[in-house]
């Protein structure tokens, strides 16, 4: 049985097989949680991304975690926030599935993920967490792995919603 739990915590500072990445489309860096990782992962992670050429909404992509104590960076990008009538809610089901599908093709026993799309891409906190927490639980049930799956709450209200949502 999967076990899957919201913690609020800096996602740069945990020791699972991998972290996901909520990046840009250029897998270069930028702001928030994707320059956090891009910094505490060091140099060896943007070489890395330059090799990808990139990656679209809704994919992911597997690097090493260099200076992380994660082994692992799965770099996915979520969809910009335009109202919800955009097909952002597919997009954003396709960044966990495809994060989830990554991890367990590489044996990723425990994984966590950041509140993908719900900063400066603007994606509302509770439809989001919501889309995350069923995706995650669907794809448990359906493949029994990984182990472990930690949803990351950067502050105290999102982890409030993931609470609320899982129930604890």
């Amino acid at each position: 049985m999967s076990d899957i739990r919201a913690i609020q915590c800096d996602i740069t500072s945990l020791h699972v097989d991998a972290i996901v990445n909520a990046a840009n489309a250029t897998l270069l860096g930028g702001g928030g949680v994707d320059g956090a990782i891009h910094a505490a992962a060091g140099p060896g992670l943007l070489r890395a991304c330059q090799q990808l050429g990139g990656c679209a909404a809704g994919e992911a992509k597997m690097t090493d975690g260099y200076d992380l104590p994660a082994r692992f960076v799965i770099h996915t990008v979520g969809p910009v926030w335009r109202g919800g009538g955009e097909g952002e809610a597919d997009t954003l089901v396709s960044c966990y599935h495809n994060s989830l599908r990554v991890a367990v093709e590489r044996g990723i026993a425990s994984i966590a993920f950041p509140a993908i799309a719900t900063g400066v891409y603007g994606y509302p906190a509770q439809q989001a967490a919501r889309i995350a927490i069923r995706e995650c639980l669907d794809f448990l049930d359906q493949h029994g792995v990984p182990e472990l799956v930690i949803f990351a709450c950067f502050d105290a209200p999102m982890l409030k919603i993931y609470q609320a949502l899982l129930g604890k």
